[in-house]
């Protein structure tokens, strides 16, 4: 009996490997027949956290992490990644958590594929247009224009469910032994991390399916 391929993909809103990867996951689902399920990772819950990791100050932070999305920014197909842009933003780094509870409460109005296209926008948001998603009312703005419901949207929001959504995300990630993003796990038992090249993906995907006896 054939059957769908299952891929898990752990993310979070401010990693730029994350928006590298998203495209050619969706590119891969229109080759493949997937059955794609999204998972909150959060790099960084806090900005007590952020500051910890890097350097002691949200500037430092800042510094620090847009020389990642230098990196990042040479491997996007797209070239969408604007660093110099968001270096001339005067406003706090975000942290991963409220954009994280923002694709959860995304999820309430159209489950995976409404918390896909949240996560792209909001990454876009962050990373091409350099707006702050760390602000509620720039994440209730983005769910408007991808079409989702801003009132609903801001109800499930302040729902404590959310942050019990993305606590069992990452015992989930911790069971497969995940630590960073972005991570597909396949058929929950192949682990491919970070922005694996389109070709490599591919190539994985026809192997599991060649052993599975998977829908192309």
């Amino acid at each position: 009996m054939t059957k769908k391929i299952r891929i898990d993909f752990f993310h979070d809103v401010i990693c730029g490997w994350c928006y590298v990867l998203s495209p050619r996951l969706r590119q891969l689902a229109k080759e493949f027949n997937l059955d794609i399920h999204h998972h909150a990772f959060a790099l960084s819950e806090s900005r007590e956290e952020m500051v910890g990791k890097f350097g002691g100050s949200m500037k430092q932070a800042k510094k620090i992490i847009l020389g990642h999305w230098e990196q990042c920014a040479r491997a996007d197909d797209q070239r969408r990644i604007n660093v110099e842009g968001m270096r001339k933003q005067t406003f706090e780094y975000p942290f991963s958590t409220p954009g994280l509870i923002a694709c959860k409460a995304a999820a309430q109005q159209g489950e995976d594929d409404a918390y896909w296209d949240y996560f792209d926008a909001v990454t876009h948001a962050h990373m091409s247009e350099n707006r702050n998603i760390g602000d509620i009312n720039v994440l209730t703005d983005i769910a408007g224009e991808i079409g989702l419901d801003k009132s609903q949207f801001t109800d499930d929001y302040s729902d404590s469910k959310r942050l019990n959504e993305i606590k069992s995300d990452r015992k989930l990630a911790q069971e497969y032994g995940i630590s960073s993003t972005p991570t597909l796990v396949i058929n929950q038992q192949w682990i491919l991390p970070g922005a694996l090249d389109l070709s490599l993906m591919r190539k994985a995907l026809i192997e599991i399916t060649a052993k599975n006896n998977c829908i192309l």
